[in-house]
């Protein structure tokens, strides 16, 4: 994935994020359980699919070793 691409796609989940808290917000100024439920259900899916972008991915040799950086 080129760099280029995977900022796009970092920038499109934390939209999503700032959606949820949106509508989190709005659940909670509603009295409404099952939309607050589904708001935050949506936002833990949308941290779930940030994981990948945060943490550094470690890179494996074919024997199993680790790689060194610039490799």
């Amino acid at each position: 994935m080129s760099k280029r691409e995977r900022t796009y796609q970092l920038w499109g989940w934390i939209l999503f994020l700032v959606c949820a808290i949106f509508f989190i917000i709005s659940a909670i100024q509603n009295h409404d359980i099952p939309y607050l439920i589904g708001s935050i259900v949506f936002f833990l899916a949308c941290v779930l699919f940030l994981i990948p972008f945060l943490v550094k991915e470690e890179k494996h040799t074919p024997g199993g070793k680790e790689s060194e950086p610039g490799e």
